[in-house]
């Protein structure tokens, strides 16, 4: 009976990460409880059915849930929670969204690392979107006000990226064009003829397909376009 039970110890712990193995997980430590708190800070409040892509071996099936406040991709085998090693060459599919860790810099050379979930790619450029949490704090009653409970609010920032360098898409006209602005007149036009709307995702991607376009199609010009904008 002894033998029994070790065995089946060792069957049990062989396949606790068969689907995904240990050199892509690492042990999370208790984190920070917001239960409370209005909102949540995870992208997908669940487990879900997900898939890790890890580019030097093969594709793993796992239950993953992205935690946006600490920028971990979480994994729960007997009420262990674990973390998908950060690394480059791991990427991850929760639902619809592809999420890859990138080493990043911004214009000025600043260090830009974490979690970006894919929006568009071209055959000059990336967007992606990246998401973050803002925690506001809950007050206490007193005796000239309320009690308000804490919250959570996520923000998406959206990014253009080119040869591993990116910038923050801005979100009005101006600024836009500013960013885009050896075709400024071009995508005036093209602002104005289709409609497009900054603070929509499928409007953003068509400006930059856009862009793409115009630049693809303009022989004379091989101008980078990020690292030729710090002057913006």
């Amino acid at each position: 009976m002894k033998i029994f039970t070790i065995i089946l110890y060792i069957s049990v712990s062989s396949t606790l990460f068969a689907q995904l193995p240990k050199s892509l997980v690492t042990p999370l430590s208790k984190t920070s409880d917001f239960s409370n708190y209005k909102g949540s800070i995870y992208m997908n409040y669940n487990y879900e059915e997900s898939t890790v892509i890890h580019e030097k071996s093969r594709t793993y099936d796992a239950e993953l849930k992205y935690n946006i406040h600490t920028d971990a991709i979480e994994f729960n085998s007997e009420g262990q929670v674990y973390e998908i090693k950060k690394n480059v060459t791991t990427h991850v599919r929760i639902d619809d969204s592809y999420l890859y860790y990138c080493n990043f810099e911004d214009r000025y050379g600043t260090s830009r690392n974490g979690y970006y979930i894919l929006v568009e790619l071209t055959d000059r450029y990336r967007i992606y979107k990246r998401l973050t949490t803002k925690i506001i704090k809950p007050q206490e009653r007193t005796a000239t006000s309320v009690e308000v409970p804490g919250m959570i609010k996520i923000n998406t920032k959206y990014y253009i990226e080119e040869d591993q360098v990116i910038m923050e898409l801005p979100k009005n006209k101006k600024s836009m064009l500013a960013l885009f602005s050896d075709k400024e007149d071009e995508l005036k036009k093209y602002l104005k003829k289709e409609k497009i709307r900054l603070s929509k995702e499928e409007d953003l991607i068509r400006l930059v397909a856009r862009y793409n376009a115009l630049k693809s199609s303009d022989s004379l010009s091989s101008k980078s376009l990020l690292s030729n904008s710090g002057n913006l």
